[in-house]
């Protein structure tokens, strides 16, 4: 069995030494451990750095291409050089190296397909309350979304075995967490989670420029993934709240025009905005039929992807 330890970076020469201060050099129940480093258009001396740590692995990019591209791209190396568990790391030394045999133990034993580390955000000094709370909100909606009940969504630290890689398909282009675990839990994925301590921080987060982005930017990740997996529950709300919303104008204008007898004159706009909720409210309801008809399409040309991957990786792999 091969393990694959992948580590993102960006200008990380200063703080890429106190990650492989204590990366572990074997696993128990694992036959060879590589490292991988994912350059992200560092200007600084990354890759000199970490060939001198014994990294031998690079996938380099010409400019900054974010965190989600790193990981698929990471992944794509690792797989195609018959990597049978991906670990994802940190180059901010934020992540408990020696941590990883814990990691990959579930996998290993067969347990799970992914793992997570639980940072415990709540015990993290240099966590604000409000980034608490934040951690802990996004969290709670990716546990309904994915109908799955882990403590700390957002955390990069991972393990996914190679059979649930070839499941998950990252779109979104800013951050990956949150999307293959909502993918994971919709393709009953079984995912653990494994408690760790995060490191003192060493530098100010490059993912996002703010909270707020940040809030945003996973906000549309987990809706767009929501939507993609349970279009019908979205749009079906949708339409029957405006719906519900469009018989309020029928019914005044109904009493106007009953009790009131001709009190219904100029009462004539409950009748427009009753129609436009309505008409809304219908047309939320086609727009969840056909998303769900797109959803189906999707499913089947994500089966056939899965099996294209079998295909490029395990041939690659025999040819090596």
């Amino acid at each position: 069995m091969k393990v694959f330890i992948q580590i993102p970076c960006l200008n990380e020469e200063t703080t890429l030494p106190l990650v492989f201060e204590k990366m572990p050099t074997s696993l128990p129940g694992v036959d060879q451990v590589e490292y991988l480093v994912i350059d992200d258009g560092s200007t600084d001396n990354t890759i000199e750095v970490a060939k001198k740590l014994g990294v031998k692995h690079f996938v380099k990019h010409p400019y900054n291409m974010g965190l989600a591209r790193s990981f698929r791209d990471g992944v794509d190396y690792a797989l195609s050089h018959g990597a049978d568990i991906v670990v994802n790391t940190d180059g901010d030394n934020q992540y408990p190296q020696d941590k990883i045999a814990d990691l990959v133990r579930p996998i290993v034993d067969g347990k799970a397909d992914i793992t997570i580390g639980d940072r415990q955000t709540h015990k993290i000094a240099h966590f604000s309350r409000y980034k608490k709370f934040m951690q802990k909100f996004g969290t709670s909606v990716v546990n309904v979304a994915a109908n799955s009940n882990l403590p700390d969504a957002p955390s990069g630290f991972r393990a996914y075995s190679r059979s649930a890689l070839y499941k998950l398909n990252v779109i979104t282009q800013f951050s990956y967490t949150m999307e293959t675990i909502i993918q994971a839990g919709n393709k009953r994925l079984h995912t653990v989670s494994v408690p760790i301590d995060t490191n003192e921080k060493t530098r100010e987060s490059r993912l996002f420029k703010s909270n707020f982005q940040h809030m945003k930017k996973s906000a549309e990740a987990i809706l767009r993934s929501y939507i993609m997996f349970k279009p019908v529950q979205v749009f079906g709300w949708i339409g029957s709240v405006l719906f519900i919303l469009g018989l309020i104008p029928f019914i005044r204008y109904a009493i106007f025009a009953v009790v009131v007898h001709d009190g219904a004159r100029g009462h004539l706009q409950s009748l427009v905005l009753g129609i436009t909720l309505l008409v809304a409210g219908l047309l939320s309801l086609a727009l969840g039929i056909i998303a769900d008809l797109l959803r189906t399409n999707r499913i089947l040309m994500e089966d056939l992807l899965e099996r294209v991957k079998h295909i490029e990786y395990d041939d690659k792999n025999r040819k090596n």
